[in-house]
């Protein structure tokens, strides 16, 4: 059974940076599609990001230029660098693979002054 494990949440200001990780188990991450969801209450989980077995990568546009997806393989880890957060970015992250039957617990990102 795939798990995955996401780390790396927090609380930081405006402006600030963190890096989410994304530890997968029961399967090998450069093999499959992974992806970065968010989700804040009372809404629909979001995609923010994902990085394909040929190492394609989608941003949504609310992202783009602020994000950045990649992994590492000998770790089976898939990271989100975030920069430049906004309090809009407050949610809980996700990852998940292509077939998103399997999600983690997330981790929560809280951007605040």
């Amino acid at each position: 059974q795939v798990q995955f494990v996401e780390s790396g949440g927090g609380l930081v200001e405006p402006g600030g940076s963190l890096r989410l990780s994304c530890t997968v188990s029961g399967s090998i991450i450069s093999m499959y599609t992974i992806m970065w969801y968010r989700q804040t209450p009372g809404t629909r989980r979001e995609l923010v990001a994902h990085l394909t077995r040929a190492g394609s990568i989608f941003y949504a546009d609310s992202v783009t230029g602020r994000f950045t997806i990649s992994r590492d393989n000998r770790q089976n880890t898939v990271y989100l660098q975030m920069d430049n957060l906004k309090p809009e970015d407050t949610a809980v992250y996700y990852c998940t693979d292509e077939y998103r039957l399997s999600w983690g617990q997330g981790t929560q990102v809280t951007v605040s002054s």
